[in-house]
């Protein structure tokens, strides 16, 4: 299983929250690879901007390989599969990961429960 980590499981991950479920850690642990979206560090980065999160996203992006996470950068595919997308949900971030797991044949991890509306590729942990 190919797997793509939303920002807040992405931060739980990395910080070992208790808030990531047994049943994503599993799976992340499973996972034939493991990718975080260029989207996901955007968003985080703008979130630090404003204050509203406390992660340190340049830690993050050193230990990223070590932790088995491959980058994924939001291609052109990515961005004409948005316009396909049905109007479930606004966050523009979310839609992102959402259409790159669709391109990507990659299962979203989320904690999310708006986003598994979308279909069996995305997963609530």
């Amino acid at each position: 299983m190919r797997v793509l980590l939303d920002t807040h499981v992405m931060i739980w991950a990395a910080h070992n929250d208790p808030r990531l479920s047994p049943e994503a850690r599993r799976i992340i642990a499973g996972a034939d690879a493991v990718f975080v979206s260029s989207a996901s560090l955007a968003e985080a980065s703008i979130k630090i901007g404003i204050g509203k999160l406390v992660f340190d996203l340049a830690g993050f992006v050193a230990a990223a390989p070590a932790m088995r996470y491959r980058e994924l950068p939001i291609t052109w595919a990515h961005a004409a599969a948005l316009g396909r997308l049905p109007a479930i949900h606004k966050d523009p971030f979310d839609r992102i990961l959402i259409a790159q797991a669709f391109s990507d044949d990659l299962i979203l991890l989320t904690a999310d429960g708006v986003l598994p509306a979308y279909g069996s590729r995305i997963i609530l942990v």
